[in-house]
This record gives structure tokens, C-alpha cells and sequence, in this order.
């Protein structure tokens, strides 16, 4: 994956800069995008697949290339995309840690909810800030860490 600046508008202490986005799969497939950064929102202007992105795919866009982008928005000086330092942080969603620390999290949200009878997935999505399926991949990690029993009887 790999992102850089297309042009940047300043007026008054305010900017809006435009990245390109390229993702590149080894399978051939590519997806090209134009992200928008200003005012502290991210929004994408044009996105272009080959092949043709699904709907699920589609939704998780912005998972793949959230990352990347506020690290390319943050090597620019934008100050929309510098949120922290201003108090308003740049993301909707908590931080949340990497590594075996955000497994561990993960698991102690799990089994906190199993014990008082709520979705577990549900929790982990409420902490975490992230979608089902991302949720459910983190499970599935703090699971292969250890953290959490195996889903399934293994024969």
C-alpha cells in the first residue's frame, strides 16, 4: 500500500490536502483512491478497483487505508490531521494498544461481557471502536495468543 500527496489549499490557518492511495494485492488486483483530509474529517473523492470491489469490500476501504493515511497526513503538518495536540483527536474511536497488550485488552472485554450475559463480539466492538469483522479478527488473535479457550474442540 502506499500513499502520497496530491495537492494541499490553505486559506487562513485552515488546509485541505488530497492524497493518492494505491493498494496492490498480490493476486494482481489493485484499488486506486483519492482521499480527502481537512477540518479534521477523511472522505474519499473517487475510488477505482480492478477488479470490480464487492459491497463488503467496499465497507472495509476505510479500515485499510485509515492507518497509512493519518500517517501521511501527519508527515505533512496538517493541522486538521494533528487532532491530539489540538484536544480533539483524530479519530472517532478510542486508542486502542497493539501487540500482545491489545490482546490481552481484548480477551478481559470478552470474557468480562460472557460473564454478565451480553454479546462478547458486541463488547470488544463498543471498546474497541472497530467493526464486527475487525472485532472478531482481534478475538480470533488474543485466541491464538492464548488468551481466550479455543472456539472449537480440536480432534
Amino acid at each position: 500500500m502506499s500513499v502520497w500527496p496530491a495537492w494541499e489549499v490553505r486559506e487562513g490557518g485552515d488546509s485541505t490536502a488530497w492524497f493518492q492511495v494505491r493498494l496492490a494485492f498480490t493476486d494482481g488486483a489493485r484499488v486506486d483512491a483519492l482521499a480527502v483530509v481537512g477540518g479534521g474529517c477523511v472522505s474519499l473523492e473517487d475510488v477505482r478497483a480492478q477488479p470490480a470491489l464487492s459491497l463488503d469490500d467496499l465497507a472495509v476501504l476505510a479500515e485499510w487505508i485509515e492507518e497509512p493515511l493519518f500517517e501521511a497526513c501527519g508527515a505533512t503538518g496538517d493541522p486538521g490531521a494533528e487532532g491530539e495536540e489540538s484536544g480533539s483527536g483524530r479519530r472517532a474511536r478510542p486508542s486502542w494498544p497493539r501487540g500482545i497488550e491489545g490482546r490481552w485488552l481484548v480477551a478481559q472485554e470478552y470474557r468480562a461481557a460472557q460473564e454478565e450475559g451480553v454479546d462478547p463480539v458486541l463488547a470488544v466492538m463498543c471498546a474497541t471502536g472497530h467493526s464486527r469483522r475487525k472485532s472478531l479478527r482481534m478475538i480470533s488473535q488474543a485466541r491464538d495468543a492464548g488468551f481466550l479457550t479455543p472456539r472449537h474442540a480440536r480432534r
